[in-house]
């Protein structure tokens, strides 16, 4: 039986709460990598934890966004921390993504889309015309056309994705309630999978209180 695949986000820059959140999400129901984000490969701590880190699937959330030079160089700067997946914001542009691909090697180079935090009234405040659906269409096919391995995007935008895309799909905004707190375009997570997601991205709702009790909910939920 194939088996739903989940990144857990390791939002903090506590190594000990870091072991934990491993050792408490190990469970042979789910496929799980971990995600690092700023506030832990910032930290003090951080780059160390991961380059001792073995037998996992690790995300390395950089969301670069700079131009082509700085993103390669980036990517080859963190090449001895063996991530699996590594992400880049579409919006660098074609040049910065293609050379970004190119210097990322075996680690999968996800395109960011969109920010979940964003909404069209957001868009419209930076500056953007159009809508949500409409610009996430253009950044997918731009990441088609640089051969990125995998997008970043909402479980709403999932379908609009797959008419261009055809890799993988990693979806965050993952929430088990209707309160979004700070994020604005969510679904639960039975929603995403049948929206087509290959990868949910959930922090706080898992991490949150206690990790192995929020784990088998999640398991009670997608049955």
């Amino acid at each position: 039986m194939k088996k739903n695949k989940l990144f857990i986000a390791c939002d903090t820059k506590n190594i000990k709460k870091v072991r934990e959140i491993i050792k408490e999400t190990e469970n042979s129901k789910l496929k799980i990598g971990y995600k690092f984000g700023l506030e832990f490969l910032n930290s003090k701590n951080g780059r160390n934890f991961i380059s001792k880190l073995r037998n996992r699937i690790t995300f390395g959330d950089y969301k670069l966004a700079d131009i082509p030079n700085t993103c390669a160089s980036a990517i080859k700067s963190v090449r001895d921390l063996n991530f699996d997946y590594l992400t880049i914001h579409i919006s660098c542009g074609l040049d910065a993504l293609k050379a970004a691909k190119k210097a990322s090697g075996r680690t999968k180079l996800i395109g960011v889309t969109i920010l979940t935090s964003l909404d069209n009234k957001s868009l419209k405040e930076i500056g953007f015309n159009k809508k949500v659906k409409s610009i996430v269409l253009s950044q997918a096919m731009l990441a088609k056309k640089a051969k990125l391995d995998a997008i970043v995007c909402s479980a709403k935008e999932i379908k609009t994705v797959k008419k261009v895309f055809k890799k993988e799909i990693i979806t965050p905004g993952i929430r088990f309630k209707s309160k979004p707190i700070d994020q604005k375009r969510v679904l639960t997570p039975k929603q995403a999978y049948q929206n087509g997601s290959d990868w949910l991205v959930i922090g706080r709702p898992i991490t949150k209180g206690n990790i192995k009790k929020n784990i088998e909910n999640l398991i009670e939920h997608l049955k």
